[in-house]
């Protein structure tokens, strides 16, 4: 069987080594590595939920309500399905009497027969019916033990909750399904349905959850069990969540934050696509002298392109699979941390749809980028490639190259998109990186020639440099594209996550309050405020009212069927506190309508913060009908609100004109500022024990998590991002190692005209210190660019610049390029004037 002569001459041509294509299969390496890993690692997760799911459910079933338990019609449905646990749910206040410490606390009252799967674990390990039963004239609880550590206690202490005490039997060691429940106050305390109903908490718009968990008998259809559900009462104001739909909040978690950070490794790859480009066209400079012989003894351009096409090929070939066993090996080495923190372990193993995702980036990249410098390589004549070798000059390659190109990138392009769990999101990233690329890419043209349009600066050390800026072969527009996009993407993290901390680290501590106060009914409404006020070092006190309303229409839609963005799902999902005023709110201004004023008489009237009427899809003039304490009515979207949440004020999405609930049943929030310390504990104290069913709300806890979380998710971004800059470095170097044989040239040439090894150094290091210093003001000013649109149009708050990420950007910048030049750039200085000449 012949055998083809251009696979003969490639597999030839290989044989020499991969000395010129190490930052090719560096850059590959890492872009693929980066995207397989943070693949593989979400599903890992996702799919060891999918395994435990109804342990996290603690059923086969779950429906939820809130504030009012299901109707017994719907109760006698669930026993007709199978078994049936009910649980109760809600925020309230511990206190040890022993002690006199308080705390807030989730209350839990598990039913009979929970959980139906999943263990339960307590310390002792005696069964829950008999902890948490009355005996000796007092009921049982069982506890987180942090709840003892905070209260004071140990078993056998006393619990006041309402107005009830408890005795603390023993500690809660494992709860199945903590993680479906979403996020939590306080500790867990476990009690006793029967005594819940006795303490006093399950008042007038107390927010009680509902959990009814179903067990289904053995071989039971559970899609068809929970559509005969759902299809029985399609205007139900509860939901419905299945095994497979466990621990929503982590999976979407996950999720999203796995598309991010598949987008900035995305990023990673396309940075490492230049130092392919760069690469490819190093080598083919290597092979001039080979590639005119092949011509001249009758190679046609076709050939010239198979062959070298063949080689970029087999070695991207060997880069995406070491990238991907990179990649697949993540989750088993991330295994441990992961089960530590997870509320089940991941399901590691090995997952064909990320890593063939990755295999189909790294293949396309190395594909568009190397088609170009290929197709420029082949349409060059034998005698233009010789000439070349002196004058660099470098042209387009023919249209269907460029077209081939350009395809590949599209197909990225489109890959990026159409596999992403949030397509618009990906969009607007890849678009974004794309208009970065060529933005980058015209500053490196602008640069060469504004260099080359200067005047000649007198010191010599100056005009060399700024003639390496635009001499042939110069490494100016590649160091601009790989470095500056690179550090953009970290400029532009920074400038995010500052402005983040910022907002939470500087702005809660002058206008937080230090707590709220839910649950406050109407006959304690002034003795509550009398209270709070009595406290030394209390500031402000403020209180007001709110409803409890389910959306049951969107403009005469019902909601179960109306079109609405998935930001705005979470709305028609059961009950959303609401308020009325007659004043527009400090802190809210309206975008568009206007409102209806303290002496309003009109019809029902709403307004809306606007980005959620936005994500709803009303517009002023439009309808809501809401379901308020089992009254349904239509009210007309008045006015779209900005409503400044950073101030920590009475901020509702829904505003209801006060006339519509004249007279209406509800309780009120309260608010109290402090500014003496110690005062915080002092007000909740006080508060605590004069109204124990009043849920305290705790501020700093709150500030807290959310600043731990922010911090976990940027130090994920920082080390993907991290990635990305390590493959604009691989790119610098390559870039400088393109210019390496001229370099070394040029350093003979000049020693043999008498300059000193310390004058061509410093030449270098001028032009380097001028790349990097383009690349950083580039860097920055993108970086900035693309953080405030994040900051003010994404996340609505105000932008502030952040020098020190400035400053530490600019750093990075010039020491990079300073030592990678300087690196590259050492060895010619070494070469012996008279060797490289004689060679010539």
């Amino acid at each position: 069987m012949a055998r083809s002569p251009v696979l003969a001459l490639a597999r030839r041509e290989l044989r020499g080594g991969t000395r010129g294509f190490r930052v090719f299969l560096g850059c590959l390496i890492l872009g693929v590595a980066a995207i397989a890993g943070v693949g593989s690692l979400s599903r890992a997760v996702t799919d060891g939920l999918d395994a435990e799911g109804a342990r996290l459910l603690a059923g086969d079933l779950e429906v939820r309500t809130t504030r009012q338990p299901l109707a017994p019609e719907v109760v006698a449905r669930l026993d007709a399905m199978g078994a049936v646990a009910r649980v109760a749910r809600m925020s309230s206040n511990a206190r040890a009497p022993a002690t006199g410490r308080a705390s807030v606390v989730e209350i839990k009252a598990p039913g009979a027969g929970y959980p139906f799967y999943g263990g339960l674990e307590t310390e002792p390990g005696r069964p829950l019916a008999e902890m948490l039963g009355a005996r000796d004239g007092a009921w049982g609880a069982v506890a987180d033990r942090v709840l003892a550590e905070r209260l004071g206690i140990d078993l056998g202490d006393r619990i006041a909750i309402g107005g009830e005490t408890v005795v603390l039997r023993g500690y809660l060691r494992a709860e199945p399904d903590r993680a479906n429940q979403g996020w939590q106050l306080g500790p867990t305390l476990m009690v006793a349905p029967d005594l819940l109903d006795r303490t006093g908490l399950l008042g007038l718009g107390s927010l009680v959850r509902y959990y009814y968990k179903v067990k289904l008998p053995s071989g039971a259809d559970l899609d068809v069990a929970k559509a005969r559900l759902t299809d029985a009462y399609p205007d139900a104001r509860w939901s419905v969540r299945d095994r497979t739909e466990a621990a929503p909040g982590i999976r979407g978690f996950v999720e999203r934050f796995a598309t991010f950070l598949t987008l900035v490794g995305l990023t990673a790859l396309l940075v490492g696509g230049v130092g392919v480009s760069n690469a490819v066209r190093t080598y083919l400079d290597a092979k001039t002298e080979t590639i005119a012989t092949f011509k001249v003894l009758g190679a046609d351009g076709a050939t010239i392109f198979a062959l070298y096409l063949g080689q970029v090929l087999a070695l991207a070939l060997v880069a995406v699979a070491a990238g991907l066993a990179l990649g697949a090996a993540l989750p088993f080495v991330l295994q441990g941390p992961l089960a530590a923190r997870l509320p089940v372990p991941p399901a590691v193993g090995l997952y064909p749809a990320p890593l063939a995702t990755a295999a189909l980036y790294g293949l396309l990249i190395a594909v568009a980028f190397s088609i170009w410098p290929l197709g420029q390589a082949r349409d060059i004549s034998a005698g233009g490639l010789f000439r070349d070798a002196v004058a660099g000059a470098r042209r387009w390659p023919r249209r269907r190259y460029v077209a081939a190109a350009g395809l590949a990138m599209a197909l990225v392009a489109g890959a990026a998109v159409g596999l992403s769990t949030l397509p618009v999101v990906a969009a607007v990233f890849i678009a974004a990186a794309v208009v970065a690329l060529g933005l980058l890419r015209l500053t490196g043209v602008a640069v060469e020639r504004l260099a080359r349009a200067l005047p000649r600066p007198r010191r010599p050390h100056w005009r060399l440099a700024l003639a390496n800026l635009h001499r042939p072969g110069a490494a100016t527009g590649p160091v601009v594209m790989s470095l500056g996009l690179g550090l953009t993407l970290f400029a532009t993290l920074a400038a995010v996550e500052g402005n983040l901390r910022a907002q939470i680290n500087q702005g809660v501590p002058e206008r937080a309050p230090a707590f709220y106060f839910l649950d406050i009914q109407p006959g304690q409404r002034q003795g509550f405020e009398d209270v709070a006020r009595s406290v030394e070092g209390v500031t402000t006190v403020a209180t007001t009212p709110y409803v409890g309303a389910t959306i049951v229409a969107l403009d005469g839609v019902p909601a179960a069927e109306a079109d609405v963005a998935p930001g705005g799902r979470w709305l028609l999902q059961g009950d959303k506190r609401m308020s009325y005023a007659a004043r527009l709110p400090d802190g809210n201004r309206i975008a568009a309508g206007q409102w209806w004023g303290p002496d309003y008489d009109g019809p029902p009237a709403i307004s809306i913060d606007r980005d959620n009427a936005r994500a709803l899809g009303l517009d002023v003039g439009d309808s809501v009908t809401l379901n308020v304490m089992g009254r349904t009515m239509a009210l007309t979207v008045m006015s779209h609100r900005l409503i400044d949440w950073s101030d920590f004020g009475f901020n509702f999405i829904f505003l209801i004109d006060p006339k519509t609930l004249e007279g209406a049943p509800h309780p009120y929030i309260g608010r109290v500022e402090t500014a003496a310390r110690g005062a915080d504990e002092r007000v909740y104290q006080a508060i605590v024990d004069a109204y124990p069913a009043v849920t305290a709300v705790p501020i700093g806890d709150i500030v807290d998590t959310v600043s731990s979380l922010l911090g976990q998710m940027a130090f994920a971004v920082r080390a993907v991002a991290l990635i990305t800059v390590v493959a604009g470095v691989l790119v610098l170097a390559g870039a400088i190692a393109a210019g390496h044989r001229k370099r070394v040239y040029d350093a003979a040439v000049l020693k043999v005209v008498g300059a000193r090894r310390r004058d061509v150094l410093a030449a270098f290091v001028i032009e380097y210190l001028l790349l990097g210093a383009v690349t950083a003001v580039i860097a920055l000013a993108l970086g900035s660019l693309a953080g405030w649109l994040v900051v003010t149009e994404v996340m609505d708050l105000d932008f502030t610049a952040r020098p020190l990420a400035m400053v530490a950007t600019v750093a990075a910048s010039l020491g990079l390029t300073l030592a990678m030049g300087l690196a590259g750039s050492w060895a010619a200085l070494g070469v012996r004037p008279a060797r490289l000449l004689r060679a010539a």
